[in-house]
């Protein structure tokens, strides 16, 4: 089974013109005075040298590792430490530059300021959409779609301390991409929420695989606008979701192995057409999952 780092190809750091996506992020606290903070940017399928760097962009993600003693707070709210002192934050959609502060044992500080780079996103025009998909109505449909919406929200709320996304991402299924994060979607005419997952157009009835290791939390075979949807998490918040499923095949609670066959493909709930929408979380924070397997061909298992 092949599989890459988190990290993007240059390819899609120039289409994005920025330098850094995923940034591996090395913290360490020195037992003298002063506590210090290294960043060090790895761009996969790259030969370029390591850099310093105190960045990451919208959608992206950044994994860091400091003592296990210390404290580790983004804009004042505590992460989650592993045991080897490893965690990971996150940035959306319009996220802004972030303080991160380090605190150890002994009460010594640092602050470091994180740069979050900003993107341009392309404006998605879906028509021929149901009206009653574009505009629910009616307090059963309402209440039906805040029902599952908490559903979503509490799987997404999972702290595991397993870290199975350190093994890297694979894609979940083959296919033309037909959607991409971030991107304004105006629905018959109507601007709407933005676009939050990658969209892999696929027959239905097509294998959606594990695109990482990880612990089912989610299992819903019709809600109203997912359809069939399944969330998998990855450990410290990290999660994928699954939409517009035809077919699960496995259970709430259930281990999964990355490269495990999890669903099919379908065209349920709000869809036009047959595909599969890929999400990544961090707790409730959208990430673009694109970062997570640019450059790595469809095929590599």
């Amino acid at each position: 089974m092949t599989a890459i780092n988190l990290f993007p190809s240059t390819r899609l750091l120039s289409q994005l013109s920025t330098k850094v996506v995923l940034t591996y992020l090395v913290i360490t606290c020195l037992s003298s005075l002063q506590a210090a903070v290294q960043f060090k940017s790895l761009n996969a399928n790259s030969n370029a040298k390591n850099k310093n760097s105190t960045s990451s962009i919208q959608g992206g993600l950044l994994l860091g590792k400091t003592l296990a003693t210390n404290k580790v707070l983004l804009d004042n709210k505590p992460i989650r430490l592993a045991t080897d002192g490893s965690f990971i934050i996150g940035f959306g959609r319009s996220a802004k530059d972030a303080e991160l502060r380090i605190i150890t044992d002994t009460g010594i500080e640092k602050t470091q300021a994180i740069n979050v780079l900003t993107r341009q996103y392309k404006i998605d025009r879906i028509d021929g959409l149901p009206p009653a998909k574009v505009n629910p109505k009616g307090k059963a449909v309402l209440k039906r779609i805040k029902v599952e919406s908490t559903l979503v929200k509490n799987a997404r709320k999972t702290d595991h301390p397993r870290q199975d996304f350190k093994a890297g991402f694979i894609w979940p299924s083959k296919g033309r991409i037909s959607g991409v994060y971030g991107s304004q979607r105006i629905l018959n005419g109507q601007p709407k929420w933005p676009h939050y997952g990658l969209d892999i157009a696929a027959p239905v009835g097509a294998d959606v695989i594990a695109p990482a290791s990880g612990v089912v939390t989610l299992v819903h075979l019709d809600m109203y606008y997912s359809g069939g949807t399944l969330i998998l998490d990855h450990g410290q918040g990290l999660s994928s979701t699954f939409l517009h499923l035809s077919e699960i095949l496995v259970k709430p609670g259930q281990t999964i192995e990355r490269g495990e066959l999890l669903a099919k493909v379908g065209a349920t709930g709000r869809a036009t057409g047959p595909h599969l929408d890929w999400r990544i979380n961090w707790f409730s924070i959208r990430l673009d999952p694109q970062l997570l397997v640019d450059g790595l061909s469809q095929d590599a298992r």
